[in-house]
Parts: C-alpha cells; structure tokens; sequence
C-alpha cells in the first residue's frame, strides 16, 4: 500500500480509536475479536462496524468471520498509527513521495526542520518465522504477530544508528515509532548506479567503516553494493536492521560475508582482484580460522 498523507490526515477520531484497540490486543490475538474493540473504543456496535469497514478500504485493516468475527492491522494501519503520531508530536510536518522500496522496507521523502527520510518497517508473513530464527531481537517463544515484528526490526535499526552515527558514516537517527525510523537525508544513489572516481580509494575506505564498526562491536550483516549510498560527498551506509555483535556466535561468517559479497562487487564491476580472507584479517587483526 502506497501511504496518502492526505488518507492519514483525514482519519476520523474513532478511525484512530479502532485501529489503536486493535494493536493493542494484537499483543495477544492474531484476530482480536469485535466484543474487545467494541469494549475498549466505548462506540457503538453500529459505529464501529461502520468505521472498520471503512479502515478495509483504506487497506488498513483486514477481518475474518472463522472461528469468530475478528480483525487484524494490515502495514497500511500499522504505517498509519506511526505516522499519525510522529506528526502529532510534531517530529515530521509533511509526508513527501515514494523515495525507494526494499525487500523489507518503504523509504519516503520527508519533512521536518529540514528534509529527512522515514523508513517502515515490513517484515512480511512469508519472512516472519525467518527472521524470528535467524535475528537474535525476536522473542524466541512469545506472541509476535508479523506485524510487531516489524517494529523490533525498526528498533534495532535505530539502536545501530544512534550507537554508530557519530563514529562512521551513516545517517542520523532522529526518532522512532513503532515501525518507522525518521533519519537524515542522505542525497545520492546506490552504488550500484553510480561509477566510483576512485574504485580503490572507495574499497579501502569502506573497509575502514566496517573496521571501525567492529571495534565498537557491530557487524552490518547485509553488507552489499545495494546499502552503500554514492553521492557528492562521499559515501553512506544504509540498512542496519540486521546487524548483529560481534559475540554472536556466527559473528565471523557473517563478516565474511559481508566483506565476500562488497569484494565481489569490486572485482566484477571495477576489475579488482581483492582477497575477502585479507578483508576479513584487516577488520579483525586476526587470521580467518
């Protein structure tokens, strides 16, 4: 779903209740039943009928009759819910276009005291039970309907950043909401469509982030041509909802294939002939066992 900022502007009052009850119990149903929100809204049966029906056209909310008349948030009221409230508090004053579309993510243009980006957050169903095994901020056990999962990721994210900003190049964390991550704009494309001046000068700079990352105990954990942004004044890494510590227990592969996957890069669009193994020794100062 594509966020209208005039849709969100727009939502009634007891649009907003609705959706607020019904994350609320998501907490602990996948379908919160119609009694619950009809009891927590204090509106009408009829009111609330009305308003919900209308929440699943704006493609907000989604609702089941088996094995009871329930309902459920869709990205489109989760988005919604957080960017009602980072602009009733005043962190955004305007929602701008479509700035780009990840495999978990949505970035768009915004406005605050400046330009900056909100990025959301959507782990999807089909990678939910993915993510929950192989990223160690899932509860292991516990109720996490897909949709919350979303806001973990963007919660650690944000962690990333705000341990991270003022020692290597990457955006500036401004504020978090449930899913959404507000950040400094940062101007340029993604490596991979931009022609690096100086290729080399490039590879051993980035290689000095992710060094510098690691001594403070981080490894980005998705490291590629695609969460490098090129641009006029040098490059910026992007994408740090999977970034793990470096006392993971699988911390040395997932470096390597950190380094592996941005050597690789390198040496096919630039012709270099970079050893992933020395990437490795460099970031750590140790050999590869």
């Amino acid at each position: 779903m594509i966020l209208s900022a005039d849709l969100i502007r727009g939502l009634h009052k007891y649009e907003l209740k609705i959706l607020h009850s019904i994350e609320y119990f998501m907490e602990r149903y996948d379908w919160v039943p119609l009694e619950h929100i009809v009891r927590n809204t204090r509106l009408s049966l009829g009111e609330v009928d009305y308003r919900i029906g209308r929440l699943i056209s704006y493609g907000m909310v989604k609702g089941t009759a088996v094995p009871y008349q329930g309902y459920a948030l869709l990205f489109g009221g989760y988005d919604s819910l957080a960017l009602s409230s980072l602009a009733h508090t005043k962190v955004i004053s305007a929602l701008g276009e479509l700035r780009g579309e990840g495999k978990e993510s949505l970035v768009y243009e915004a406005m605050a005291v400046g330009p900056v980006v909100v990025k959301l957050h959507h782990v999807g169903q089909r990678s939910f039970q993915n993510v929950r095994k192989n990223r160690g901020f899932m509860p292991a056990n516990e109720h996490c309907p897909w949709v919350f999962a979303s806001h973990y990721s963007a919660e650690q994210e944000y962690l990333a950043l705000k341990a991270l900003h003022e020692h290597i190049e990457i955006p500036i964390p401004l504020a978090m909401n449930r899913n959404a991550v507000v950040m400094s704009f940062v101007p340029g494309s993604t490596l991979n469509r931009v022609r690096l001046e100086d290729p080399p000068d490039t590879w051993e700079w980035l290689l000095g982030e992710v060094k510098k990352a690691y001594e403070l105990g981080y490894i980005h954990g998705d490291l590629s041509e695609y969460n490098i942004i090129g641009g006029p004044e040098g490059c910026c890494i992007i994408d740090w909802p999977q970034w793990v510590p470096i006392t993971h227990e699988n911390s040395d592969e997932i470096l390597l294939h950190d380094v592996t996957t941005l050597a690789a890069y390198f040496n096919r669009r630039y012709k270099m002939e970079i050893d992933p193994k020395h990437a490795f020794s460099f970031v750590t100062g140790r050999d590869l066992e």
